[in-house]
């Protein structure tokens, strides 16, 4: 990791996702969590404020050594214990059916193998429990896919490896969660904006 992953790339999606517009967003996803939950991406803890009551621990995987500090502040202000347990959501240091619950917000489009950590994620789910995620990712409309195409290398190497034309929810379906609810719509915005804001808001059960 370059030094401008490491430390430039966590400020920016700091700054970038903690719009109102993206808080209600988080604020969705959130509801319903309870029990042990599982947070792949923890970033600077921008979920903190939005965990239910029903939340009893956090337990955040978070590659980035300065996005974890710069989650401190938010980690002593949230009610739900927040404790570290991992770098790579691709292996995750779990036993099997150890969570009621994963939390992903913004996170699988940076993954490298997503495939793998989706099948990480089935595996530490407790029978019945559900992944509730927000992701952006492949659009509907053909003329912004191929502009989601032709900006994904550069997205890519100024994103921390962020993809623009990933189709999440068939990469949740393939690794065997069925998708309960689902939304997916562009976020507000002018129309150029659109290779990045086409998102998914949703629940996969176990």
């Amino acid at each position: 990791m370059g030094l401008w992953e490491e430390r430039v790339v966590p400020r920016l999606v700091d700054r970038s996702l903690r719009s109102p517009e993206i808080g209600e967003l988080r604020a969705a996803v959130c509801a319903g969590l309870h029990g042990e939950v599982l947070e792949l991406g923890y970033g600077s803890g921008l979920n903190a404020r939005y965990y239910p009551a029903a939340v009893s621990t956090i337990s955040a995987v978070e590659p980035s050594d300065l996005a974890w500090r710069l989650s401190e502040s938010r980690r002593a202000a949230s009610r739900v214990p927040v404790v570290r347990v991992g770098l790579d959501g691709q292996r995750l240091e779990a036993d099997d059916a150890s969570y009621d619950a994963v939390l992903s917000t913004f996170t699988l489009c940076t993954i490298p193998d997503v495939a793998r950590a989706l099948a990480e994620v089935r595996r530490v789910l407790r029978t019945g429990g559900a992944l509730h995620f927000v992701e952006h990712g492949l659009a509907p409309d053909p003329g912004v896919v191929v502009w989601q195409h032709r900006l994904e290398p550069v997205q890519r190497r100024l994103a921390g490896g962020c993809h623009l034309s990933r189709d999440i929810p068939a990469l949740v379906r393939g690794a065997g969660l069925e998708i309960v609810e689902l939304r997916s719509e562009y976020l507000p915005g002018p129309r150029v904006s659109r290779p990045w804001t086409f998102g998914y808001l949703g629940r996969a059960t176990a």
